[in-house]
């Protein structure tokens, strides 16, 4: 059990780091506790070839002609990580969209150093 005195200084150890934290760091926590639901991973722990729900926001939404097969692709950041959601032969999707918040389900791939899902399973949050 705390007491008194150890309870103070983690409250003043909580307000000094808000205090002194950079906006992407606190935009980050904000997300990280946003985005933690239960069945879902942090992108950060998710490594290639894992089955993964994913939880997040929508940073950038990008349309990607190409001449045999056109593709969207959506960045999906946690707070911990991002994870580009691809869904090949799409050129829209209603509610894909930056700044909405999404839960995703699929296996992780890696692409260019950077980790993908390609056509996930997605459930649009309600909140937006």
């Amino acid at each position: 059990m705390a007491t008194d005195d150890q309870s103070d200084r983690s409250g003043l150890r909580r307000l000094l780091k808000r205090l002194t934290a950079s906006d992407q760091e606190l935009e980050s926590e904000e997300l990280r506790r946003d985005s933690a639901k239960p069945g879902c991973v942090c992108a950060d722990t998710a490594g290639r070839g894992d089955v993964v729900n994913v939880a997040g926001r929508l940073r950038m939404v990008v349309y990607t002609p190409r001449t045999n097969l056109p593709t969207l692709e959506a960045e999906l950041d946690d707070g911990t990580d991002v994870i580009t959601l691809v869904f090949l032969g799409r050129r829209q999707i209603a509610g894909i969209e930056p700044g909405r918040a999404l839960t995703a389900r699929g296996r992780i791939a890696v692409r260019d150093g950077r980790k993908v899902i390609y056509n996930p399973h997605y459930e649009l949050d309600a909140s937006h």
